[in-house]
């Protein structure tokens, strides 16, 4: 099972992208996992509902039909660290070819992109930024991996 992470925008920060970069070859190791970022600097758009949209159709560009697609979103379904990875071990018995979380913009994900999700995630009640809501699910990613891999880095 291949696994796309689609991001809006850039990672700024510096020391946010060598976590990131950190993860993402941590990864490679384990699964096959694929970092898209779309660029949004394009958009010259102040009001939140253009954004949106805007940030909404560079998301459904970038998916294939026969994609699954879950949004990473503070009102989804959360997991323990556990519980991801068997969501994990699930998509891979029933053949999921690609699955493709999404991290959308400051506004959010279009009504159209929520159409095309077949679920939504979130990683927390309490709110991260953008930024660090990339870290945080590389590292649960790769926790998740190592979990069924039955290595020590989850203890």
């Amino acid at each position: 099972m291949k696994i796309t992470l689609i991001l809006i925008g850039e990672t700024d920060d510096p020391h946010l992208a060598a976590l990131m970069q950190d993860y993402e070859k941590r990864l490679r190791r384990v699964a096959q996992v694929q970092v898209v970022i779309r660029s949004n600097k394009k958009i010259k758009s102040s009001l939140p509902a253009d954004m949106c949209r805007l940030e909404g159709e560079l998301v459904l560009q970038a998916v294939e039909a026969q994609d699954q697609v879950i949004l990473l979103d503070n009102n989804g379904q959360m997991y323990s660290s556990e519980g991801f990875a068997e969501f994990l071990q699930a998509k891979m018995n029933r053949s999921v070819k690609n699955l493709v979380f999404v991290v959308g913009g400051a506004y959010g994900f279009s009504d159209e992109v929520k159409r095309r999700a077949q679920g939504t995630f979130s990683l927390s009640r309490m709110t991260f930024t953008h930024q660090m809501v990339r870290v945080i699910f590389l590292e649960q990613l790769y926790r998740a991996f190592t979990i069924l891999r039955n290595e020590p880095y989850h203890h």
